[in-house]
């Protein structure tokens, strides 16, 4: 309601959602996991909703248009503008360079691109929309096709791989699990009552 809503009075649906999320976990406290969980599955179907759009409606209006410097741009973004952020970001973290690597090479998926695309297809001027669909369209196609093929070869690698790495390396520590976070008025209703 609150992207529809913002989308209707010209603004941003993507921040009207995000604030509207932020309000309703500062009010609904109690039972929060049963709604990640329902919020987990409904993604899902969303996101196969989206990928079925990109196959029938997106893949050949934006491959037929497609130009060498769209096929470049794809593969730079497949690597050197994917790899290297997640590389520095992982820089002291104390990562094997294989794993660094993988995670770069497996890092964000293409689902936001075609939302992303979509919207800018939907606002931008005719010209100007061919050249994003093809883009995007373009790389989100090489994605799913590199990244579906080296999945299962390269997982299975990695594995044997991280078994080798001894017992104290960042690649065997476990994940802590988040708590959700505290609402602000909790906060505020604690400070209240430590001062008191």
């Amino acid at each position: 309601m609150a992207y529809a809503t913002a989308i209707e009075a010209h603004g941003n649906g993507f921040v009207a959602a995000f604030v509207a999320g932020m309000a309703f976990g500062s009010v609904v406290r109690r039972d929060l996991e049963s709604l990640v969980d329902f919020a987990e599955e409904s993604g899902e179907l969303l996101s196969l909703i989206v990928w079925l759009i990109f196959g029938a409606a997106m893949l050949v209006p934006g491959l037929k248009y497609a130009t060498w410097w769209d096929l470049l741009s794809a593969v730079l973004a497949l690597t050197v503008v994917r790899m290297v952020p997640v590389a520095l970001a992982l820089t002291r973290s104390g990562l094997d360079r294989f794993t660094v690597g993988f995670v770069g090479w497996f890092g964000p998926r293409g689902l936001a691109s075609v939302v992303f695309g979509l919207i800018a297809y939907d606002t931008l001027d005719p010209a100007d929309a061919g050249r994003v669909l093809s883009v995007v369209t373009v790389t989100v196609a090489m994605s799913v096709l590199a990244h579906g093929l080296s999945a299962a070869p390269l997982a299975a690698r990695y594995g044997d791989f991280s078994a080798t790495l001894a017992r104290h390396q960042p690649e065997h520590r476990t994940t802590p699990t988040m708590r959700p976070r505290r609402s602000l008025s909790g906060h505020v209703k604690t400070m209240r009552n430590r001062d008191a």
